[in-house]
Order: C-alpha cells, then structure tokens, then sequence
C-alpha cells in the first residue's frame, strides 16, 4: 500500500493506493495555519477491514508531527482514534 498527499490552500486528500487502484482516503480542511480538520475517511468497500484507514490516519499523523502541525478531528473515525491518548502531542482539543 502506498500513500500519497495532495495539497491546496484550502485543504486536501491522503490518498491509499495500491497497484493503481485507489483503496480510500482521508480528507481535510486547513482551519488555521498549522491546524488541519480531519473531515472524512473513506474506505472502499472491498478494503475495509484490512487497515487501510489506520494507516492512512498514522500518515497523516506522522505528516502533522514533522511539520507541527495539530489536528482537530471532525469526522466519526478520527474522533474515536483521536479520544487514543498516542495521539495526544498532536491533538488539537488537548492543547
């Protein structure tokens, strides 16, 4: 599995692929500056249950660690990942 960032002004995409067939996504907003929203995950059906929303949050994660960047989770998924006290250094609502 492979994970790609696309990125704009506004907000942008985490994106899990494999072998050219695009598994899901993780979707966000910039709020702030260094304050990103979590808006959705969305895995595609035939891939659900095999990790690829954990590992497109811990891509995300790891991209906010490196650029101190937080998150504030938004969407049913990080919100419950994110109540996880691993992800405390970069959540928003802990800060």
């Amino acid at each position: 599995m492979e994970i790609i960032q696309k990125d704009n002004t506004e907000g942008g995409l985490f994106i899990a692929q494999e072998d050219g067939n695009q598994m899901g996504y993780i979707s966000y907003e910039w709020f702030e500056p260094k304050v990103l929203g979590l808006m959705h995950t969305v895995v595609r059906p035939e891939y659900r249950g095999h990790g690829v929303a954990k590992a497109l949050l811990d891509a995300t994660v790891q991209y906010a660690r490196a650029n101190g960047i937080l998150i504030h989770a938004v969407c049913s998924y990080a919100v419950k990942e994110f109540s996880k006290s691993e992800y405390d250094d970069v959540n928003k609502c802990k800060h």
